[in-house]
Formats: structure tokens, C-alpha cells, sequence
């Protein structure tokens, strides 16, 4: 399974693991052994923690929560109460350990503490006013990212993904009308 982190945060590269969400879903997250692998390929997590079906729901929830909550921000509404109360019950969960060493900091813990500091950075994220979040500009995309562009003016959420093909699409469509 191939899980890209480009959104500029693991709470939005968690719920960026629904591919299409307006047309054809896809939840890269379908069995427990997913979620070990994605949480192994996130930098900020623990390397290796196990899962079981109800750590998976677990992380569902979650998923779904920062998505709803991160939809609220984008269109200037107030939160969702049940969505508030997933993440907020996340965020007092234990923290992953945290240790320093000639190779640099490594995170230590099981799926839960991992998940605590998910809801933490989504919390950090969606509590500061000067976030700009935006939707990819990619029609069949729907990742969300956080936009630290100069004048916020990003359009998408990666290059390699969709900002070549975007870009690719332009050049054809230009070639095309060209005489």
C-alpha cells in the first residue's frame, strides 16, 4: 500500500487515507494490517505498533472527526459537538515516548499514543487562526492540506501527484486550441 504525507500534517494525511471522497471513496484503511502500515510510513508516529479491529474503529472515528472538523474551519462554521468530543476524548489519551539519540528523535508507543498525537496536532492545527486549509484543486482529488505557500496561493496538494498532472492537462489543453 502506497500512502503519500504531503498535506503538511498527520491529522490531514490521516484523513487524506480516503481516496475521491466525492465520487468513487476508497479507505486505504480497510483492515487493521493497513493502519500498521500507514502508521509505520508516517515520520511522526512510532514505527511498529500493532492493531487490532477495534483500534482500527478507533482510528475511523478519528479519521472522520479531523475530516469534519477541518470542513467546519474551511466554511467558517462552528464545530461539530460529536466531532469535538472524538477528538478532544483522543487528544487525552497517553503520548507516545520521546527519545533523542545521535540519529535523532524516535517515538516509542502503542497505536493509541499514536492516535493521541494525531488528535494533539489536529487540535494545534484547527485551533490556530492563521491556518489556511484548502481542498486539492485536482477534480478527482479531495486531500486536504495545509497551504504555507507565499501569498497562499497553492493549488493543489502535491506536486508529484497532482500538481503534474494538472499541469500536464494544462499543456495538453493549450497544445490542442493551438493553430
Amino acid at each position: 500500500m502506497h500512502f503519500a504525507f504531503v498535506s503538511g500534517n498527520p491529522a490531514l494525511d490521516l484523513v487524506a487515507t480516503v481516496e475521491s471522497r466525492r465520487d468513487q471513496p476508497r479507505d486505504l484503511l480497510a483492515t487493521p494490517a493497513d493502519l500498521e502500515q500507514w502508521v509505520m510510513a508516517c515520520d511522526e508516529l512510532p514505527d511498529q505498533v500493532p492493531a487490532d479491529p477495534a483500534a482500527l474503529t478507533c482510528a475511523l472515528q478519528l479519521r472522520e472527526a479531523i475530516h469534519q472538523l477541518a470542513l467546519d474551519l474551511m466554511q467558517s462554521r462552528p464545530y461539530t459537538p460529536g466531532s469535538l468530543d472524538i477528538l478532544n476524548d483522543a487528544a487525552a489519551g497517553p503520548l507516545p515516548a520521546l527519545r533523542l539519540s545521535d540519529a535523532g528523535t524516535h517515538l516509542s508507543g502503542d497505536l493509541r499514543s499514536a492516535l493521541t498525537h494525531i488528535a494533539r496536532r489536529a487540535i494545534t492545527l484547527l485551533a490556530d487562526p492563521h491556518t489556511c486549509l484548502k481542498e486539492c484543486g485536482r477534480p478527482t482529488c479531495t486531500r486536504l492540506y495545509l497551504d504555507r505557500s507565499r501569498g497562499t496561493r497553492r493549488t493543489w496538494c502535491g506536486m508529484q501527484a497532482c500538481g503534474n498532472r494538472v499541469k500536464a492537462a494544462a499543456y495538453r489543453a493549450r497544445k490542442h486550441t493551438a493553430p
